[in-house]
């Protein structure tokens, strides 16, 4: 059993002064507010439920500043993922375990408690299977377990190249599997993350173009319960090819054709119709934002404020982690707006008016619903996974409230997190992970040898 107390949280109702926290068994057992410290309790400034990162592809942080070399052609979406396949062609087991855990350490150094892990890199380089089919999302797992935070492991089912099923290309080849590998994968998949704390299996069908009806429609029946993500409406060449199919854009075609409803996160859904904007903020699934990973591929604008208006759920990720951190995600999100609409506080609303408390409470909803698990709170019964603030940032200093989540979100670097609990174990003090020194030093050895 463990006490925590906090000078100020952010609980269910609201911020609460002088708020003790009793852990146990990795859950929050008992909530005093107004009380003071015992001798045994673990002090702190400011507490805040943990964030979800809804939306990982953990091994292309190694590739972060990697592509930012203009190319011989206009540069766009398809020229950065034929680097990002060329990369991942040098990427095996060891390696990819390394970067993992480094960016898993990276997140919740952040303030991120859980990831949701889009694996889709299964075999090995030439394309052949392990002999351990899920010998890559063993080593997701490995990672998680290494640093601590919760995993929701969604393994990607990738069939085809292009819609109608077109065969996969060269590039593609470690990401291939049919209905029954794939099978295999996700059973697998729940044996080894039945080892973790609060883990969690769903299962992800990369994006119309990766796989048929049909074996959308069986990928789907793999988690009646669980989770199921999907890329959709990222880049417009995907809309028109589905189009060109279909007759129908990727949303439409999702919402006519697909069982979309709470369990669902489209991820990006960056290129709606107002129709579609308003049809999936009424179906009850998640948007998977990733601003930051969606501003420097150019992806476009998602449409946040008509979509927030309507209802909609969101949450965000750092999708190709190329900068890791839940206050960039915000940051970028509610600026996009500004910038296309010239105004500010574009998602703050007259219930919230504090545009950081906004963003923080919903894309903490809407990730923990994304990733199959409970509201991410500071609740009896929820998971202890539970971010500290440090006062002593200037950029925090004699704010209070609403204007803490603000300040962090827009006026720092992100570097005020203190400390991070995830299912009642410190994982990180004084904003350093607790393996942080061994977790690099494998990382930089890995990478020495698959960048030389």
């Amino acid at each position: 059993m463990t006490s925590l107390w906090f000078e100020s949280a952010l609980l269910e109702q609201g911020w609460t002064e002088r708020v003790r926290l009793t852990v146990e068994a990795g859950r929050i057992s008992r909530i005093e507010a107004g009380v003071g410290a015992q001798a045994s309790d673990e002090r702190h400034a400011v507490g805040l439920p943990g964030l979800s990162n809804l939306h990982s592809h953990a091994f292309q942080r190694a590739m972060a500043g990697l592509a930012e070399a203009a190319g011989p052609a206009a540069d766009n979406f398809w020229t950065w993922r034929e680097a990002m396949y060329r990369f991942a062609d040098t990427i095996g087991p060891e390696a990819l375990e390394a970067i993992t855990a480094f960016a898993f350490m990276e997140m919740l150094e952040s303030g991120f408690t859980r990831v949701g892990e889009f694996h889709y890199v299964h075999h090995d380089p030439e394309g052949r299977p392990y002999a351990n089919l899920a010998e890559l999302a063993e080593r997701v797992a490995a990672a998680s377990h290494a640093t601590g935070i919760a995993l929701t492991l969604l393994p990607v089912m990738y069939a085809h190249s292009n819609f109608g099923g077109l065969p996969p290309t060269h590039g593609q080849r470690r990401f291939i599997n049919s209905v029954d590998a794939f099978e295999r994968i996700v059973v697998a998949s729940r044996r080894v993350c039945a080892q973790l704390d609060d883990a969690v299996v769903g299962v992800a069908p990369h994006s119309l173009r990766a796989v048929t009806p049909e074996e959308l429609s069986a990928v789907i029946a793999l988690s009646p319960e669980g989770p199921v993500h999907i890329h959709a409406a990222e880049q417009m060449k995907e809309v028109d090819d589905c189009v060109d199919w279909s007759r129908q854009r990727p949303l439409e075609w999702l919402l006519d054709h697909a069982p979309v409803d709470e369990r669902w996160c489209l991820v990006h859904a960056t290129h709606m119709t107002d129709d579609e904007t308003r049809r999936l903020a009424g179906c009850g699934a998640v948007a998977g934002l990733c601003p930051v990973t969606e501003s420097n591929l150019g992806d476009g604008v998602f449409p946040t404020a008509v979509y927030l208006a309507a209802g909609g759920r969101f949450g965000v990720g750092t999708d190709s982690n190329i900068l890791i951190s839940p206050c960039e995600e915000l940051r970028a999100l509610e600026y996009i707006q500004r910038l296309t609409r010239r105004a500010r506080n574009v998602l703050a609303s007259s219930e919230a008016r504090s545009t950081g408390r906004r963003l923080y409470d919903a894309a903490r909803a809407g990730g923990a619903q994304a990733l199959g698990v409970r509201a991410q709170s500071l609740a009896i019964g929820a998971a202890a996974d539970i971010v500290s603030l440090d006062l002593n940032h200037p950029s925090l200093a004699a704010r209070s409230g609403d204007d803490l989540l603000d300040s962090w979100i827009f006026a720092t670097r992100g570097t005020a997190v203190d400390c991070v609990w995830r299912f009642g174990r410190k994982v990180v003090s004084g904003g350093t992970h607790a393996a942080r020194e061994r977790i690099t030093a494998r990382y930089r050895e890995v990478l020495e040898r698959v960048l030389k």
